[in-house]
């Protein structure tokens, strides 16, 4: 009897974000390729007198899963706890068949406790690290109680992290990408380097000492708004601008091309093809990274390194596997950033070919999802 796991997403608030989707796909299609059964529960919201919203989320998130095998295995709960009407559920698994699973693999942060404790076993993933854990000590998390933990940070719950581990014990588990679904691809010669992401977040941290700071890509970007200007290599940014054509403006007067997000990668095909289309990636990351020292990759640079694509990201700390300079290049600086692109330019089929090794060799969904239910079935 094979094994079901049930996935515990977040994803039908943000029905354009293709990329925002891939991140449990990749969970979703590894645990499918060791023969698990694989159940895909979203909580929603439905207003009961306005049911349509809620249907035509349910109808496109359905669609987008099928295109991947899976629609029939998505599961519905609402946010209140009462049944959603069958005008928005349709055909979909409820959650009294999704905690038939084996295993939950709670990857949002709200999950109930009442939710969590029906199922056999539960693992929380984490893919905020430092930031999931520095919200649970101060109490703006209260993450309910699982059987394990696992997180994306290299330095989670380890001695030399910069921040507290929440009150659990978190076990290691590297981000992961489907590599059957995401083959080397080779692009145009004059394609650009590419990241897709939003820019503006309405998100502050809070320190101990009380001062703050914004942590949205926009202060991530802004040490490095001049590179174009120091590189011959074209850069593009696919953004969710929400439509500031000021912001786009001042971006492209220092040399970015910009693209609206939704426009290239709303859906999760979309979004490989303008990853597939890329001649690599360039990109910045959220500043409580930096600070934090987290040690983190971002799935959405394993979508380039599996399609053979080399990364040129900003570094987030020492890690004990990630390369500085090969197939993926860490920067801290905008010089080193520079000289980066223009090294991976050089030997352009060499440093793909690590890309794409890089990938195989730590991140392969079956791999880690393998490793992770081995220990969360124990």
């Amino acid at each position: 009897m094979s094994t079901t796991v049930c996935i515990a997403a977040r994803t039908s608030q943000y029905p354009t974000g293709g990329g925002h989707l891939w991140v449990y796909l990749n969970w979703a299609l590894g645990l499918r390729s060791l023969g698990c059964r694989v159940i895909w529960l979203e909580r929603m919201g439905c207003d009961e007198d306005a049911p349509e919203p809620a249907r035509l989320a349910v109808e496109a998130l359905h669609g987008r899963l099928a295109r991947y095998g899976l629609g029939d295995a998505l599961a519905l709960a609402s946010w209140t706890g009462e049944r959603l009407p069958a005008a928005v559920s349709g055909p979909c698994l409820d959650l009294d068949a999704a905690t038939e699973a084996d295993l939950l693999l709670d990857m949002e942060y709200e999950t109930p406790s009442d939710v969590i404790r029906r199922f056999r076993r539960s693992a929380h993933v984490d893919t905020d690290p430092g930031l999931l854990q520095f919200w649970m000590a101060r109490g703006a998390i209260r993450l309910a109680p699982h059987d394990l933990y696992f997180t994306t940070g290299e330095t989670v719950g380890r001695p030399e992290a910069r921040f507290p581990d929440g009150g659990v014990f978190w076990h290691y588990a590297p981000p992961c990408i489907a590599l059957d679904w995401w083959p080397p691809h080779a692009a145009p010669s004059d394609a650009p380097f590419t990241t897709v992401s939003h820019w503006y977040m309405d998100q502050w941290v809070v320190e101990n000492d009380d001062s703050y700071y914004a942590n949205d890509k926009r202060d991530g970007f802004l040490p490095f708004l001049d590179l174009p200007r120091r590189t011959s290599m074209p850069l593009e940014l696919a953004l969710n601008l929400g439509g500031d054509p000021v912001e786009k403006a001042a971006l492209e007067a220092r040399g970015w091309r910009i693209r609206e997000s939704r426009d290239v990668a709303g859906t999760p095909w979309d979004y490989q093809r303008y990853v597939h289309e890329s001649r690599g990636e360039f990109s910045c990351v959220k500043p409580h990274c930096i600070r934090l020292q987290n040690a983190w990759i971002s799935d959405r640079t394993l979508c380039y390194l599996a399609s053979a694509k080399p990364a040129v990201v900003q570094n987030t700390g020492p890690s004990r596997f990630l390369p500085d300079a090969a197939g993926l290049f860490r920067f801290s600086t905008i010089e080193e950033a520079a000289r980066s692109l223009e090294t991976v330019c050089r030997d352009y089929e060499a440093q793909c070919r690590l890309a794409r090794t890089l990938a195989e060799e730590h991140f392969d969904a079956r791999k880690v999802t393998a490793a992770v239910l081995e220990r969360a079935l124990a």
